[in-house]
């Protein structure tokens, strides 16, 4: 889990170029796969799922739904005691919109295995990238600090609370029409393992990050 610092602690702590990099690259990872499994046609993201029935319901653009949900899911921060960061807020300036740049320029996958190639990559890209943000130890994205609320109230692994996130999540989505497919269920099952995988190997180590730690809570 990255450490939990307030927002001034977190440029307090040193190595700040290489971890606002770090951010800005996980974020737009995070973005374009996201579309790359929107793309596949097999079905997206627990979130991804909630983002299209949103923008179908409303007629508006994913990436707009993107940043929309984003926005309200901010709300259940107050519950969960959520520090915000600078990651909070490039998360929805940036996701959304990497989504839809993503959308312009990625063809749709040309038969089954292509759109298989699609889930896959854009399944491992998802987690890679998710973890390089969080480890950027700016603060989590609006829908990450759901995850590691539950996971530091409830002392349950990241892989847990995450897939049962995915899943509730995308039974709202489908109820609101989005896409649910295999993949969305291969997403849900491996995203979070995934994310515990990669994220102790990209997370920045922070020196004095307990001793502000203390301070925060």
């Amino acid at each position: 889990m990255p450490v939990r610092l307030n927002a001034l602690a977190q440029f307090r702590t040193g190595r700040t170029t290489r971890r606002v990099l770090q951010l800005l690259v996980g974020l737009a990872g995070y973005g374009a796969a996201v579309m790359t499994l929107v793309r596949s046609g097999l079905g997206a993201a627990g979130w991804n799922v909630l983002t299209e029935g949103t923008a179908t319901t409303l007629g508006i653009s994913f990436g707009w739904a993107t940043n929309l949900i984003s926005l309200s899911v901010l709300l259940a921060w107050i519950p969960l005691r959520e520090l915000p960061g600078l990651g909070t807020l490039l998360n929805v300036a940036v996701v959304g919109f990497a989504a839809d740049a993503t959308a312009v320029v990625l063809p749709s996958p040309q038969g089954t295995f292509t759109g298989i190639a699609y889930l896959v990559v854009g399944l491992v890209a998802l987690a890679f990238f998710d973890a390089l943000y969080l480890g950027a130890q700016f603060g989590s994205g609006p829908r990450d600090g759901i995850m590691t609320g539950l996971v530091r109230l409830t002392r349950l692994p990241v892989a847990a609370v995450r897939t049962g996130i995915d899943v509730a999540v995308a039974g709202a989505g489908w109820l609101l029409g989005g896409t649910v497919g295999a993949g969305t269920v291969l997403v849900a099952l491996c995203t979070g393992p995934l994310v515990g995988l990669f994220l102790p190997r990209v997370a920045v180590r922070l020196p004095a990050g307990e001793a502000e730690d203390r301070h925060t809570r």
